[in-house]
């Protein structure tokens, strides 16, 4: 099989002689960017730099897939947020939020033709001719809950949450329409999976039931864009209660952290979705050793994880060693 192959019918929960292994979170690390001579800052606003150290993950290492971008940060600053574009082994951040609670959020109906939103559909169209035949190109992208955050800060958020819940709708809406609206250009740029990533609509943030309330809807809003494309959910975290609500925003695919055991987390799912993940970003894989590593990843696939994958997004000073450990635990 392609890696393209393997990887799609794995996100299909079908059964196949071994699973990918891959990232479907930030998957670029310093030893990468060194090997392809492509580096941070510089690539999260060049299509051709983005596109190159999207496939380096696969050329370096061996990963079955191709991802871009490399943070959470793109549609915060369509919105007009000040985002600090960091350096060569720290992603970019939100510096400055762009509206006061009481604000009526506008949409930036055309962020798709200019700034990174842009950056990212053009390098997913060249990543689409280029590798596109043999490898699954993995777009991430912001969930509204985490978006919402960036537009009014992830404190003032949580705390509206208690004392104006309308006004969280209201963030979280019209983030879920900008972001409907990213994943069909992404999509028909050549996007083959969509990795949304909703860090604030963790469990160290919301219960279950506020999960419900504020992020499952509008994370279902978003998915209305993705058809043609598989729809993979990321939430940080120990998800272990999350994971029947992250199922039932219609995720083909779930990716979680270390923090949840991986047969608790193949027992809970039931294969009502696939499971990537979840093997340690700290540790092993920034900390631990290659054997470590290799353990880690073991466990993993014989939990029976569909994809083998880190936990997270990768540090940029994650050793070359320990993640050619893990992907030679898996593919030999």
């Amino acid at each position: 099989m392609t890696p393209k192959e393997r990887f799609l019918a794995a996100l299909s929960r079908k059964k196949l002689d071994r699973p990918p292994v891959g990232c479907v979170t930030q998957s670029v690390t310093v030893d990468q960017m060194d090997a392809v001579g492509v580096h941070w800052p510089d690539a999260h606003t060049d299509p051709r730099k983005m596109a190159t150290l999207g496939a380096a993950g696969a050329k370096v290492l061996g990963f079955e897939n191709a991802r871009i971008p490399f943070c959470l940060t793109v549609e915060a600053e369509a919105f007009g947020a000040t985002v600090d574009l960091g350096k060569v082994d720290r992603t970019p951040m939100v510096k400055k939020h762009v509206f006061e609670a009481d604000a009526m959020p506008t949409f930036p109906k055309d962020f798709a033709t200019k700034g990174r939103a842009k950056t990212v559909i053009e390098a997913t169209k060249i990543l689409k001719k280029e590798v596109g035949d043999k490898l699954p190109i993995v777009v991430g992208t912001t969930g509204p809950v985490t978006i919402a955050g960036h537009l009014v800060g992830t404190e003032g958020l949580l705390l509206m949450m208690i004392t104006d819940p309308d006004a969280v709708h209201k963030f979280c809406k019209v983030a879920a329409q900008m972001e409907k609206e990213y994943l069909k250009e992404l999509v028909k740029a050549g996007a083959d999976a969509i990795a949304m990533s909703d860090p604030s609509a963790s469990t160290d943030m919301l219960s279950g039931e506020m999960f419900d309330e504020f992020a499952k809807p509008y994370i279902k809003e978003c998915w209305t864009g993705v058809e043609g494309a598989k729809k993979i959910l990321h939430i940080c975290g120990d998800t272990t209660i999350l994971l029947d609500h992250m199922i039932d925003t219609g995720a083909d695919a779930l990716s979680i952290e270390e923090k949840v055991n991986p047969a608790e987390a193949v027992r809970l799912v039931n294969n009502r979705a696939a499971l990537i993940g979840n093997i340690g970003v700290v540790r092993p894989l920034l900390q631990g050793t290659p054997e470590d590593c290799r353990q880690n990843a073991i466990e993993v696939r014989d939990a029976g994880f569909n994809v083998v994958a880190p936990g997270c997004g990768l540090a940029a000073r994650v050793p070359k060693a320990n993640l050619d450990a893990m992907i030679k635990a898996i593919k030999g």
